[in-house]
């Protein structure tokens, strides 16, 4: 029997199609009441403060380091090991992205490079929940505090805070926990993708959240996420809608990239049913560790005692292959009708990053991690069969048959 799985196709249902379609009917489907609902009911879900929704992960994270005065002259650290938005934002705001390598083994920086790379132009440190695994933030806070006296705020948030921020890229860990706290109520901010192969959708768009900062109201820090994302408009366009209320001013000239009620109403659906997305990917997660748990690879474990995974992406390490061999085992499950993917190229291998100064040859782990790194399709439309399928075709092919 022919088989075609693919990699990461939504998960859509009436549900989302009833919600899009009541907007549709509803006249207003730019920013307005769905949005900010989306808005509050991420809020919840997380356990924080507050959100602000906008047109996608790269924009929150980036307004993140807008709101924070980051700019020309600070520094930002980041993990080598990642996609380009989680450096190219730094990139974006004027600032200068420091690389750190993974840890031996792990996809996550190592913590004594990311403590030894914070000087005094170090204004934040992005971690990257890579797959839906959130990082260790116990031990980046320890670090960001034991270094706080090297730091040199500039504006009264940057005072407020005292430290470098911890901006976490949760694209990937949206409804994972660390120690028994959800993603989103654990750093400082917190950005969230909801691209269309991300676990919740809303087609393109994401969020950025943020807990309370003491002596930082966050109705202004709200405001500042709404004045940044349209244009530094004072009224947004509902506000604009109401008898009389049509003046409004432009604080300055900022940027576009606000949700509109379209997208909000997939994410309202889709996180009436992200529950039970989750649970879903636990149990496709299980059938692959029980079919893989001999095979020669390596698994990122997803699911611990306090410590709960997104479920989102199934990394995999091929014991004794190198780049070469890992894409011969890509081609060979194509072939059986499986898509794989790669998650990630370094970016130090990348030509924008090489361009920057950056050399693969000083991220030793990173390409390790790399070079024999596989991903297997890991969403909700997996039947248990085609799990079995896609598991048991790898270890075969590994075990050469």
């Amino acid at each position: 029997m022919d088989r075609n799985i693919p990699f990461s196709p939504p998960d859509i249902t009436q549900l989302e199609i009833d919600e899009v379609v009541d907007t549709l009917k509803s006249g207003w489907i730019t920013t307005g009441p769905k949005t900010k609902q989306f808005e509050r009911e991420i809020a919840d879900f997380c356990d924080c403060e507050r959100a602000a929704c906008l047109n996608s992960a790269t924009a929150a994270l980036e307004l993140a380091l807008r709101v924070l005065g980051i700019g020309k002259g600070d520094e930002v650290i980041t993990s080598a090991y990642t996609y380009t938005a989680s450096a190219s934002v730094i990139l974006h705001v004027g600032a200068t992205p420091v690389l750190v390598d993974t840890a031996p083994g792990s996809y996550q920086m190592d913590y004594e490079r990311l403590e030894a790379a914070i000087t005094p132009l170090t204004k934040a440190v992005i971690p990257v929940d890579i797959a839906g695994v959130m990082c260790d933030y116990d031990r980046i806070f320890d670090i960001v505090e034991r270094k706080k006296a090297l730091f040199n705020p500039e504006n009264d948030l940057q005072k407020a805070m005292g430290r470098a921020a911890v901006v976490a890229d949760g694209a990937h860990s949206f409804g994972a926990q660390y120690h028994g706290r959800k993603s989103g109520s654990v750093a400082d901010f917190t950005s969230f993708s909801f691209h269309a192969v991300k676990n919740l959708t809303t087609a393109e768009g994401g969020a950025i959240v943020w807990n309370s900062i003491e002596g930082i109201e966050s109705d202004d820090l709200y405001r500042e996420f709404m004045l940044l994302s349209l244009h530094g408009q004072s009224k947004d366009a509902l506000a604009k809608t109401k008898v009389g209320a049509w003046e409004y001013d432009v604080v300055y000239p900022a940027y576009k990239c606000n949700m509109t009620d379209i997208m909000a109403a997939l994410g309202l659906a889709q996180l009436k049913r992200y529950p039970a997305l989750l649970q879903r990917r636990k149990e496709l997660v299980g059938i692959y560790d029980r079919i893989l748990k001999d095979a020669p690879v390596e698994v990122l474990p997803h699911y611990l005692e306090d410590d709960l995974s997104s479920g989102h992406l199934y990394l995999v390490r091929i014991e004794g292959v190198d780049a070469g061999g890992r894409n011969r085992v890509i081609e060979r499950m194509a072939q059986r009708g499986i898509c794989t993917n790669v998650h990630y190229k370094p970016l130090p291998m990348m030509t924008a990053y090489q361009n920057l100064g950056f050399d693969i040859a000083d991220y030793p782990n990173a390409y390790r991690q790399f070079q024999n790194e596989i991903t297997l399709p890991l969403h909700t439309l997996l039947s248990d069969e085609d799990a079995r399928y896609v598991a048991e075709t790898l270890r075969d092919i590994l075990n050469g048959r």
